[in-house]
């Protein structure tokens, strides 16, 4: 396991690219409904932020507030964009947003914890 957790933080940058990416297309993917899918609507968007989060969070560079900042204000500026895309902007899931980026810095902490021989940075 603490394999794998080095290799995304030696990938984080990458890794926080592609997620960011996935995110933003398929939040302004316009769509005639929403898929049926497992779950609440917010934990999806909770999950989503956590995975964006976490590999910065573990790696712990020094922007890492600064990234999280962005992150919030990214899924905000989403948000007021959706209804120009056939969805629906929410402010809740901005909260579920923010929610899963804490969770994402929680989670990138508690693995640094549990491996502290693996250096990640």
């Amino acid at each position: 396991m603490s394999i794998l957790l080095r290799k995304v933080a030696d990938f984080w940058r990458p890794l926080t690219l592609l997620m960011l990416t996935l995110i933003t297309a398929l939040s302004l993917w316009p769509l005639e409904h929403l898929p049926a899918a497992p779950g609440s609507d917010k934990l999806h968007h909770g999950v989503a932020y956590a995975a964006l989060m976490f590999p910065a969070a573990l790696r712990r560079p020094a922007c890492r507030p600064w990234l999280a900042m962005f992150f919030l204000c990214w899924s905000g500026a989403i948000e007021l964009i959706q209804p120009y895309v056939n969805r629906y902007g929410e402010w809740g899931d901005m909260a579920a947003n923010a929610s899963g980026l804490l969770l994402g810095l929680m989670l990138g902490a508690a693995a640094r914890a549990a491996i502290p021989s693996a250096r990640f940075s």
